[in-house]
């Protein structure tokens, strides 16, 4: 006999209801009506309840009032709407019960291994990926697998696939058994159990918020952004009880398809039953509108992004190559049509049958190109590509490019047949299928005979220093076009970029060489050419151009924008952005913060309260969201003092851009300028920052004001 979806939902609705009464009256008794309840990292407070109902809840004696209220919409009529409004319900009761968890804990799940909370600097660090494509889509899991052999099989599939896979309850175990590589590295996300699958609910609203721009409170608009804009599909597995079946509605009044592989009475398209796991992972993809190219690529392991993120200790690992423990380099190369051989992979060896484990070896990569439309400005942009497709494959890992990079082959990896002619083999095939109106041929050549990799190396910094060259001719003044990118604006629907040779892309992923291929590779696509037209201030950054694509992209929402300023009309944000710049008027200049700094910033707000103000596709003048690599950019906010202005970064970040400093400085001529920038360990308040800057005489304050 099937089960009737829409009364179990309503029936578990008030199981979950009840749970989340008893938790919260017994916090209270506890802990007080005036205790501070939030979770960590994010600047949203208790994102389902503060994005559906807009109160911003910060203590635990506002719970009671807001599900009282939500419990007064609850009808007990056993059909689809109210089933769905009784999973809204569910949500937030949910929302209750995990948010209890962090009271006077910032990490209750720190011994297990399930996430929980998922914070603001990760869904923006997966902002990219999701809106470019590299993650198609996203797979939520709840419940247990027939056998943790399928659940294996079936988490894989998704890996393969590039699906950003969340996990909730017994299947997590079962992946565990079966050793399949979970966690944010590789894609595949353990939430936990029961209700902390109310996770991927408030990630998807934080999405409406952060990248949307939407409001707090404005209902109708966040769930509109998520059923519109948020590519995600739910599989309900093993025994259904009344409180998963109600989660499954929550996952239905937020637009999001379920399917199940037990009998149920169907409601089509959006909670239905398909027992064949490969053909539920099949049906998910097409109800969403997700489309995955696959690329048959003859190795024995995994290939996809999911496991770019994954880490190869030395005690794991077979063989390394380069990371300045032997010579290594890698060059992406135009060749003439006679010159390439298209699919040749060729191994100057030793490869893998010749080596001991825990060997080092040199390392050359050669990927030669031949293309109609290939040009040589192109080798760079797709010789960075390298990094990533060699981390797409699981037990490979690869870091740096150029003559500095450092690849390592697992142990596991090598037991299940890889060789290093493998990576030649994963080289073409992405290559291939990601860039097929450019590349007509290609061949890789990978050196690993410690008598010819001097040759190869010598050959390849030649062509690094050419290319330098001609990048330091490339500068805003040498071009007649920008160009814009849009790929954000399936998340950020009002948000374009000004990507310029002198200023990066601020999510640091697009520089105008990139955004140039990208056009070239698709001429309709997210990277558009834009004509200058007009120089209305050449200080500041302003074109006739860039307003109206600024203007038309935007909506009519913007109007003018200036490239190199952050106080008179800056470039909009999205939400993708690296670091954030905000200013200091106290100290004359500007901070910076990166993404992945979690501590306070002398502006009383950390990156992810900043962030909530940034995002969104707004303009915020005193506030923009940056690419790091913009600050080695001569012309960094040029229209309010350049380089000069910056007066505190976080010490990570402030090490990271040492050199770009340091010449930045050498080339004004301000000495140690490097030393005279503030961090945290300076202090974290402007009355803490202000005496360094006097001691160190920064010239920031000794400029103009800021203002006016």
């Amino acid at each position: 006999m099937s089960i009737d979806v829409c009364k179990a939902a309503i029936e578990g609705t008030i199981v979950a209801t009840s749970f989340a009464e008893t938790r919260l009256n017994q916090a209270l008794k506890e802990h007080g009506p005036d205790t501070e309840v939030a979770y960590p990292d994010t600047g949203y407070e208790l994102p389902v309840i503060s994005g559906l109902e807009g109160t911003k809840v910060t203590k635990l004696g506002q719970l009671p009032k807001i599900l009282n209220k939500f419990k007064k919409n609850l009808k007990h009529e056993f059909d689809f709407e109210n089933a769905k409004m009784a999973g809204e319900l569910t949500a937030i009761s949910a929302e209750i019960i995990e948010a209890l968890k962090y009271i006077g804990d910032e990490d209750p799940y720190e011994d297990e291994v399930y996430t929980g909370f998922v914070g603001d600097g990760v869904l923006r660090e997966l902002g990219v990926p999701l809106v470019d494509g590299t993650i198609p889509g996203i797979a939520l899991l709840v419940g247990k697998a027939r056998s943790s052999e399928e659940a294996a099989e079936l988490v894989k599939d998704l890996q393969g696939k590039g699906i950003l896979t969340v996990l909730n309850d017994q299947i997590i175990e079962q992946l565990i058994e079966e050793d399949v590589k979970i966690g944010l590295d590789y894609l595949t996300i353990p939430l936990g159990h029961f209700t902390q699958v109310i996770h991927v609910v408030n990630f998807a609203v934080r999405a409406a918020l952060a990248f949307g721009g939407e409001e707090r409170g404005d209902y109708e608009a966040i769930l509109t952004y998520i059923r519109d804009r948020i590519k995600a599909f739910v599989l309900v597995l093993g025994e259904l009880d009344e409180v998963r079946i109600a989660v499954g509605m929550a996952a239905n009044h937020l637009g999001l398809p379920v399917i199940t592989d037990q009998d149920i009475q169907e409601v089509p398209d959006w909670f239905v039953t398909e027992k064949d796991y490969e053909e539920a992972v099949q049906l998910g993809l097409e109800l969403q509108d997700i489309h995955i190219e696959i690329v048959d690529i003859p190795v024995p392991i995994t290939v996809g992004p999911a496991f770019e993120g994954e880490q190869i200790r030395s005690s794991d690992m077979y063989v390394e190559f380069g990371g300045q423990r032997t010579p290594a380099f890698e060059l992406v190369k135009m060749r003439e049509k006679e010159e390439v051989e298209d699919g040749k992979v060729e191994v100057i060896v030793p490869d893998i049958e010749d080596i001991e484990d825990g060997d080092k070896l040199p390392l050359g990569i050669f990927v030669d190109v031949y293309g109609r439309n290939m040009e040589e400005d192109f080798e760079g942009v797709f010789e960075r590509r390298v990094h990533y497709f060699c981390n797409y494959g699981e037990g490979l890992w690869h870091v740096g490019q150029r003559d500095i990079n450092w690849v390592r082959i697992s142990k596991d990896a090598v037991d299940k047949g890889f060789t290093i002619e493998g990576i030649g083999h994963i080289l073409y095939a992405k290559f291939k299928s990601e860039y097929p109106s450019l590349i007509d041929r290609l061949q890789v050549r990978i050196i690993t005979d410690e008598d010819k990799i001097e040759e190869g190396l010598e050959e390849a910094r030649a062509r690094y220093k050419k290319r330098d060259d001609r990048m330091r001719e490339l500068t805003d003044e040498s071009v007649d076009v920008f160009y814009d990118c849009t790929l954000c604006q399936s998340f950020a629907p009002n948000h374009v970029c000004i990507v310029t040779p002198d200023r990066v892309g601020l999510c640091g992923a697009v520089s105008w060489l990139d955004a140039k291929a990208a056009y070239e590779i698709e001429p309709t696509g997210p990277n558009q050419p834009v004509e200058l037209g007009e120089c209305i201030d050449d200080h500041k950054g302003q074109w006739t151009g860039c307003n109206e694509r600024q203007y038309k992209e935007s909506s009519g929402n913007i109007e003018e924008v200036n490239i190199y300023s952050i106080i008179d009309k800056p470039m909009t944000s999205c939400g993708c952005f690296e670091a954030i710049m905000a200013m200091l008027p106290e100290a004359n200049g500007f901070m910076i913060v990166n993404r992945e700094f979690a501590g306070q910033t002398p502006v009383g707000m950390k990156f992810s309260t900043l962030a909530g103000t940034v995002g969104g596709g707004n303009q915020t003048p005193g506030f923009m969201g940056i690419g790091k690599s913009y600050v080695a950019s001569p012309k960094f906010v040029k229209g309010d003092g350049g380089i000069r202005r910056i007066v505190w970064m976080p010490k990570e970040l402030k090490e990271h851009l040492k050199e770009d400093i340091e010449r930045r400085g050498e080339e004004l001529g301000l000495d140690n300028f490097y030393d005279m920038i503030a961090d945290e360990t300076v202090g974290t308040t402007v009355d803490e920052v202000l005496p360094y800057l006097e001691e160190k005489g920064h010239p920031a304050l000794e400029m103009g004001p800021l203002m006016g």
